[in-house]
């Protein structure tokens, strides 16, 4: 079942681009977040993506708020994925699709590729904005006017 606008997230633990454990915790009650789901790293899409939430990731910290990329790409290929573009976030190697699946992102392209999917939430781990859209460069956008609506709150 999807996660819904409303939904508190269930805490997780996955391995991040240093091959660490990353745990939803160390965040919930601390600080608000995006988690942006996309197909796959070095793709012209997902590149756009992640340099536009670089490109504004400033922005998002000046909030109070982390942003972080998720696919099914390795450890090793996150590393080298944010070595080339100077992505300065976090990423996490959703190997096995748990993540998405407890998210419930839907593929795209009749099932084809993993979906593209973006998640605002809050500080106490309440989903705020779940955004889907093929379209890359849109996700940033509504993610940054989300986070100021609720910071303004």
């Amino acid at each position: 079942m999807a996660l819904e606008i409303g939904d508190k997230i269930q805490e997780f633990i996955i391995k991040d681009d240093q091959g660490e454990n990353f745990n939803s915790k160390d965040l919930i009650g601390k600080k608000a977040f995006v988690l942006y789901f996309y197909p796959k790293n070095f793709t012209p899409g997902c590149t756009k993506e992640a340099c536009s939430f670089r490109d504004s990731y400033q922005d998002f910290l000046d909030l109070g708020v982390e942003v972080i990329g998720v696919s099914s790409d390795s450890v090793a290929s996150h590393q080298k994925f944010k070595e080339k573009y100077g992505l300065p976030f976090k990423f996490l190697a959703d190997i096995n699709g748990d993540l998405r699946k407890q998210f419930g992102v839907k593929s795209n392209l009749l099932g084809l590729l993993p979906g593209r999917e973006t998640y605002v939430i809050d500080k106490k781990g309440i989903i705020r904005l779940k955004f889907n859209s093929i379209n890359a460069a849109k996700h940033k956008k509504i993610a940054l006017s989300i986070i100021k609506e609720i910071t303004y709150e």
